[in-house]
């Protein structure tokens, strides 16, 4: 994550009434600057019980002081049950999750998390797996690292920085058992050594699946260079820390949107979307809570199945044959091209 990168926005209100089904109490056991401007977390059950198993690529949801509830990548190995570990960049342009994290959270303290949930697996049977990581997008492939070193599994792990100070788990990596896999590529450093995108993905490989994960730039760039080089969209994984770039005129485009309907299967209810409002606000105003955490399109939280009616999709989480369907939809961003979508609600 950073999630849920995807990976998930910066900070997420939770919905009004949400249930707190799927959630446990943990304790911060230790909490440390890993590096410039990155804080480390590690979570433990408070009567030290083994914690749920996850899957590299997972991530949990942080609930946070002032109701914000942030989704942040699992980072630990995930054979090991004795705790969770997380990092959390500290974003200048934060909403209140990050600096929450960096300013509020402390060691010895309580916390509440959701279960691991997995948006980002990885895809069996693969040749070799094209690990690549921006920033701090370093922390869902680094359980995918682990994972694929302790199965025997082909990796190569490609992690960019800013600098050797803004690199996240550099004496991890240098420690590692698969270090002879990892390949730093530091902005600052000398120039045979950056990050070639072009010239890595230039040549598509059957059996070879990619993974990507960092900031909107980062993931902009990977992606480009691999489908210029033709690699199929089956083969490209990615967790965005955050949406995709948004128009220029995004805010005064949602004023404008029209109105439309949500017709609730289960209730027969009709709840009204009025021009400015998200489908999650307007059902939300209904007393209709729908669980969210990005609330950018990003993260699928909120996926929805549709029973009729067509769907005006603005997200980044489903693939365009998943938004061909127009069976779901994410309420959080996207809309309707017909006046009334029946929901399975």
């Amino acid at each position: 994550m950073n999630p849920p990168g995807h990976r998930p926005g910066d900070d997420r209100q939770a919905p009004p009434g949400a249930p707190s089904a799927g959630t446990l109490q943990l304790r911060i056991a230790r909490r440390w600057a890993e590096a410039e401007g990155i804080c480390g977390l590690e979570l433990v059950a408070a009567d030290a019980c083994a914690l749920p198993a996850f899957t590299a690529g997972a991530h949990i949801d942080l609930h946070l002081p002032g109701g914000l509830m942030r989704p942040y990548s699992l980072c630990s190995d995930p054979a090991d049950t004795s705790r969770w570990q997380l990092a959390v960049l500290r974003e200048p342009a934060s909403r209140g999750g990050s600096a929450a994290v960096h300013e509020l959270l402390a060691e010895g303290q309580p916390i509440t998390v959701g279960l691991p949930r997995n948006l980002f697996a990885l895809q069996p049977g693969a040749r070799h797996s094209l690990l690549l990581a921006g920033g701090i997008g370093i922390t869902p492939l680094l359980a995918m690292a682990e994972h694929l070193h302790r199965q025997g599994g082909s990796f190569t792990l490609h992690v960019a920085a800013r600098s050797r100070a803004r690199l996240a788990f550099a004496a991890r990596l240098a420690a590692a058992p698969y270090a002879a896999q990892v390949r730093l590529h530091l902005d600052d450093g000398a120039a045979a050594q950056r990050l070639d995108l072009p010239a890595l993905l230039a040549a598509p490989q059957p059996g070879v699946q990619v993974y990507l994960c960092g900031p909107r730039g980062f993931i902009d760039a990977a992606l480009a260079a691999a489908r210029a080089a033709g690699w199929p969209e089956a083969q490209l994984h990615l967790e965005r820390f955050g949406p995709a770039a948004p128009a220029p005129d995004a805010a005064a485009a949602l004023a404008a949107d029209g109105s439309f309907s949500l017709r609730l299967t289960r209730s027969g209810r009709v709840v009204p979307v009025a021009a400015g409002q998200t489908a999650v606000q307007a059902l939300a105003a209904a007393g209709v809570s729908v669980m969210t955490s990005c609330e950018q399109g990003v993260c699928g939280t909120c996926l929805t199945p549709v029973v009729a009616g067509v769907p005006e999709h603005r997200d980044q989480y489903l693939t365009p044959e998943e938004q061909a369907a127009n069976d779901q939809f994410l309420p959080c961003c996207s809309r309707a091209l017909s006046a009334e979508l029946t929901l399975d609600l």
